[in-house]
């Protein structure tokens, strides 16, 4: 893959992670009686899009740049603005903190998916690995 269009990917992960961390910052407030709506399908959604550039994507980078997006829009967006208006309010004495669990969860969701290790460059079990009785034997050299 040429050196232009792997900016580009990497420009448009930033970019859509952005713009997944503005919505998800936006609605994760969304309670339905008591259960937080907003909050599970932003985490859904965050996860899914890196979910998929990760498996669709070879390399961790462009999961890593969208990563970063998410998580510079749920900085951004939870200052105050320049009109004093707040995004997401610190929760009240003994209300549920919604916004520090938003928070804390998609920073968990990036991490998780970004570190998760490549399954796919495993070596299928070979007859060296293979104990007399079927199992697999772990090897310490390896």
């Amino acid at each position: 893959m040429s050196w232009p269009s792997r900016i580009l990917i990497l420009l448009l992960a930033l970019v859509t992670g952005a713009i997944f961390g503005v919505a998800g910052t936006v609605a994760h407030s969304f309670l339905w009686g008591v259960l937080p709506v907003g909050l599970i399908l932003s985490l859904v959604g965050c996860a899914a899009l890196l979910l998929g550039l990760r498996l669709l994507i070879a390399g961790r980078l462009p999961t890593w740049a969208a990563g970063l997006g998410m998580l510079a829009a749920v900085l951004i967006f939870s200052g105050k603005g320049p009109g004093g208006s707040v995004v997401v309010p610190q929760a009240a004495e003994g209300a549920v903190p919604w916004g520090l669990i938003w928070t804390y969860a998609v920073t968990g969701v990036v991490l998780l998916v970004g570190a998760w290790p490549d399954l796919s460059r495993l070596r299928p079990p070979t007859a060296a690995t293979t104990a007399d009785d079927g199992s697999e034997a772990r090897r310490l050299d390896t």
